[in-house]
C-alpha cells in the first residue's frame, strides 16, 4: 500500500473509533400534540433489578445526535428507538451504544426519546414487571401512549429528511431502528407514513407486534432487518418470524435472523452467545443494502473503491492485534537504507501524521537531503518508543527531530496524562542521547479542536504539554523547536490558511516549520 493509501487507511481506523454526541432536539415547537397538559419531567434511574440506565416520564420527544467523523460520513442515518414497554427507555444498550457502533461505520445515529406512560415511583423498572403478567391490560394502558409514541417516530423521521444537509445525512438514507416497544414505534412508522416521513429501511428487533392496530404492508414498504431470539421470555419470538414470512409473502425485502438464546432484551449486552454480534449482522445487511459508502464519493473517496476500504480496514484491524506499534511499517525501507556517508549528518523525522504527511505534501524538502522520514499517521508516544530503536537508533543518525503527543491528547490509544507523555518522550530523548544522537524536541502543533473527536479543547493541554517539554529540553541539554508559538491563533488553534482540517499543516504550514527545523537541527550540530 503507498503512504497515501496508508495514510488515509489509518485516519479512517482512528475515526471510527470516537463518536461525538453533537445536540439534543426538540421535536415539536411547544408542548407536543395530544400531551398538552402534561407538565411532568423526564427522569432517569441507574438503581434497578437490572442495573441499567433507563429514562421515564417523557414528555418532550427529543432526538439526539450521535455523528461520525467527517472523514467516514456514508450520508446514512439511523433513528433508534429503545424498548421499555412504553414506560421507560433502555438508553444505553438500545440506545446510545448502538449509535456509536453505527458511528464507527460512518452512520449518522439520533437516539429518539419518544412520549412514554407516567410512572408513580422512583423505581420505574419494578413498577413496569409488576404489569407484564398481563399484556392485554398493559396494552389498554399504552393504547394511547402508542399512538403519540409513534407519531414522534413520524415526526423524527420528517424532521431528519428537512435538515438532511445539516447533519450531512442523505434524505434518501434515513432508516428506523427499534428494540421491543421501540420495535413497535419502527414498524408503526412503517405502517403509517407519508411521502415526508418514510423510513427509508427499518430494523425491529424483538419487537412487539400486538399494539399495533394497523398493520397493511405497503406498496412501497421499506426493506426489513429483523432480529429476536427464540427464548425471548416474552413470548415474542413468534412476532418478529410471523413479521418475515409476511414481508416475504408480499415480495417485499428482508432478513431475519433468529436466535437460539439471547432471551428478550438483548440489546448491546455482552452475554458470550451469538446475540453478542446481530449488531454485525446488521452491519452486513447495511453493506448488501449499499449504505456503508456515500452516494456520491467525493474527495479522496472518488478515486477508490468500498472493496478497497473494507479491504483495508480489515487489514488494520488485524495489525493493530499483530503489530500495534507498527514495527513492519517501515522495516524493508530501514533494511535497505544505507549505513551513513562518511562525515554525513544523518537526520530521523521520528513522529505522526505530521511528520509523514510532511514528506508527501513537500518531497522537494527532503530531496537531496540526509534526511530520513520515519512518521506514522495516528500513531501515540508509546508506539513511537517501542519502535525508536528501530526506526531512530538503528539508522545511525546524528540528529533525531522527535515530534509527538497531539495523538495522545487526542486519546487515540486510550486516556494519557501529560505526564506519561512526557516520560514517553523523555525515555526516547535518552535512549538518543544513550546512543550519542544529538536530540531535537518539537513542540506540539496548535490545535483548537479535532475533527476525528470535538470536543475534548485541546488547546489547553497542548500548551501544557508543551511548557514541560521545553523545560525537559532545556533541563537536558536538547533542543527545543517550538513550531507552536509560529503557527498559533488568537484561540491557540492552528492559523488559518496552515492547514485544512485545524491539525495537519498543508503547504504553507510546512514551509512555516522548515526553516525552524532547519535552524534547530544546525544548533544540535554545534552540540558536543
Amino acid at each position: 500500500m503507498n503512504a497515501k493509501l496508508f495514510l488515509f487507511t489509518s485516519l479512517l481506523f482512528v475515526l471510527s473509533v470516537f463518536v461525538n454526541a453533537q445536540k439534543v432536539i426538540q421535536l415539536y415547537n411547544g408542548k407536543a400534540p395530544g400531551s398538552e397538559k402534561w407538565t411532568w419531567n423526564e427522569k432517569e434511574n441507574s438503581k434497578n433489578m437490572f442495573n441499567a440506565k433507563v429514562v421515564y416520564n417523557v414528555a418532550q420527544p427529543t432526538l439526539t445526535a450521535y455523528l461520525p467523523a467527517g472523514g467516514i460520513q456514508t450520508g446514512t442515518a439511523v433513528i433508534v428507538a429503545p424498548g421499555g414497554a412504553f414506560h421507560t427507555l433502555s438508553i444505553e444498550s438500545e440506545g446510545i451504544d448502538v449509535a456509536k457502533w453505527l458511528n464507527a461505520k460512518g452512520v449518522a445515529a439520533f437516539v429518539l426519546k419518544y412520549r412514554l406512560v407516567l410512572m408513580n415511583t422512583e423505581d420505574p423498572i419494578g413498577e413496569v414487571m409488576k404489569k407484564m403478567g398481563d399484556f392485554k391490560k398493559l396494552d389498554e394502558e399504552n393504547d394511547t401512549v402508542v399512538t403519540m409514541a409513534i407519531a414522534d417516530g413520524l415526526k423524527a423521521i420528517e424532521y431528519l429528511r428537512s435538515h438532511a444537509t445539516e447533519y450531512n445525512v442523505n434524505p434518501k438514507r434515513i432508516g428506523f431502528m427499534g428494540f421491543s416497544a421501540g420495535g413497535t414505534v419502527t414498524m408503526g412508522t412503517v405502517f403509517n407514513y407519508t411521502s415526508t416521513n418514510r423510513p427509508d429501511f427499518a430494523a425491529p428487533v424483538y419487537a412487539y407486534m400486538n399494539a399495533l392496530k394497523k398493520q397493511d404492508i405497503p406498496a412501497d414498504a421499506p426493506p426489513l432487518f429483523i432480529c429476536a431470539a427464540s427464548d425471548d421470555q416474552l413470548g415474542m419470538a413468534t412476532h418478529s418470524s410471523d413479521l418475515y414470512n409476511v414481508w416475504i409473502g408480499a415480495k417485499k425485502i428482508a432478513e431475519l435472523h433468529m436466535y437460539e438464546k439471547g432471551g428478550h432484551g438483548f440489546g448491546m449486552r455482552k452475554l458470550d452467545i451469538p446475540t453478542d454480534t446481530w449488531i454485525e449482522r446488521f452491519g452486513d445487511w447495511l453493506d448488501i443494502q449499499g449504505l456503508l459508502w456515500p452516494e456520491r464519493p467525493t474527495g479522496f473517496l472518488a478515486n477508490v473503491t468500498w472493496k478497497q476500504i473494507k479491504d483495508w480496514r480489515k487489514a488494520e484491524e488485524e495489525r493493530l492485534k499483530t503489530d500495534w506499534a507498527f514495527l513492519n511499517r517501515y522495516a524493508d525501507e530501514n533494511k535497505k537504507l544505507p549505513a551513513p556517508k562518511p562525515r554525513e549528518q544523518r537526520v530521523v523525522f521520528m513522529g505522526n501524521s505530521i511528520t509523514e504527511g510532511w514528506l508527501r505534501t513537500d518531497s522537494a524538502f527532503f530531496a537531496g537531503k540526509p534526511f530520513v522520514n520515519r512518521g506514522i499517521s495516528g500513531q501515540t508516544t508509546p508506539q513511537m518508543l517501542l519502535r525508536f530503536r528501530q526506526d531512530v537508533i538503528d539508522l545511525k543518525p546524528t540528529v533525531v527531530v522527535i515530534l509527538a503527543g497531539t495523538n495522545d491528547i487526542a486519546g487515540n490509544t486510550g486516556p494519557s496524562t501529560l505526564d506519561q507523555i512526557l516520560n514517553n518522550i523523555s525515555s526516547m530523548a535518552d535512549l538518543a542521547k544513550t546512543h550519542n544522537i544529538k536530540v531535537i524536541l518539537s513542540s506540539v502543533l496548535p490545535a483548537y479542536d479535532y475533527p476525528w473527536k470535538p470536543g475534548l479543547q485541546p488547546a489547553v493541554k497542548i500548551i501544557a504539554i508543551n511548557k514541560k517539554i521545553k523545560e525537559y529540553a532545556n533541563k537536558n541539554g536538547f533542543v527545543y523547536l517550538d513550531y507552536f508559538s509560529a503557527m498559533s491563533d488568537e484561540r491557540h488553534g492552528l492559523k488559518a490558511g496552515l492547514g485544512d482540517d485545524g491539525v495537519h499543516p498543508n503547504l504553507a504550514g510546512y514551509k512555516i516549520m522548515e526553516p525552524l527545523v532547519e535552524k534547530a537541527i544546525a544548533e544540535a550540530l554545534k552540540k558536543k
